[in-house]
């Protein structure tokens, strides 16, 4: 019966180590496209990173006794390489503290960048939202839960198609209604589309739908 035992745990320790390396090819991916669609340089391997692929490199990992912070990713804007953002995913299996934060704030600071995306696992504690909200002064860091990442909500067919407009394209549109921003429809900052696009307050959403009579209806929405 020993033997059966081991072979049960070794079972279920594959079965368990399979999971995560999928979900984490996954979500790594849902992550790659998010940046892409954001206007950051993301690199077509990446883009297209097979399953196989990444799990040669999370073994490697594992053997080398490294998780998921290993993972990080490092991208700049299209037209602008000193625009950084980094994304990380802390090793955290309980509720996601201080600690992960001040790392990645650190990592941060030492490359001078502004903006980030925490991947967790579990949510964070009172005292770790605390710290990524007197961070803002100086850095933005956004936090998404793996769960939410695991499928790209942008690629559902029920999804419309979601363009953020730029400061010039607000004003334009503006300009044309003879609007002024309150007046337009609104679309909450939590929206997970708005997320998904790493939108601010005031910026504009333009949204496109197939219509039976028009080929398209677009409308626009301001991120409050």
């Amino acid at each position: 019966s020993s033997d059966l035992d081991s072979t049960r745990i070794v079972g279920a320790m594959s079965t368990s180590f399979i999971d995560e390396m999928t979900k984490l090819w996954r979500v790594r991916k849902t992550v790659f496209q998010m940046l892409s669609d954001r206007g950051y340089f993301v690199s077509e391997k990446n883009l297209n990173e097979k399953k196989e692929d990444f799990e040669k490199v999370w073994k490697e990992a594992q053997e080398q006794g490294q998780g998921r912070e290993r993972f990080l990713i490092l991208v700049h804007k299209n037209a602008l390489p000193e625009q950084q953002l980094i994304a990380f995913f802390p090793e955290e299996n309980k509720r996601v503290g201080v600690k992960p934060i001040r790392v990645l704030a650190e990592k941060m600071d030492e490359r001078n960048i502004k903006e980030a995306i925490l991947v967790v696992k579990q949510p964070l504690t009172p005292l770790a939202k605390t710290a990524i909200t007197e961070a803002a002064a100086k850095m933005r860091i956004e936090v998404f839960a793996e769960t939410e990442l695991i499928v790209n909500i942008t690629h559902h067919e029920l999804v419309p198609k979601h363009v953020p407009l730029s400061e010039e394209e607000k004003q334009q549109l503006l300009n044309r209604y003879k609007m002024k921003p309150s007046q337009l429809p609104r679309m909450q900052l939590q929206d997970p589309v708005a997320r998904y696009f790493g939108m601010q307050r005031d910026q504009v959403m333009k949204i496109i739908r197939p219509s039976e009579t028009a080929g398209r209806y677009v409308t626009y929405r301001l991120v409050i």
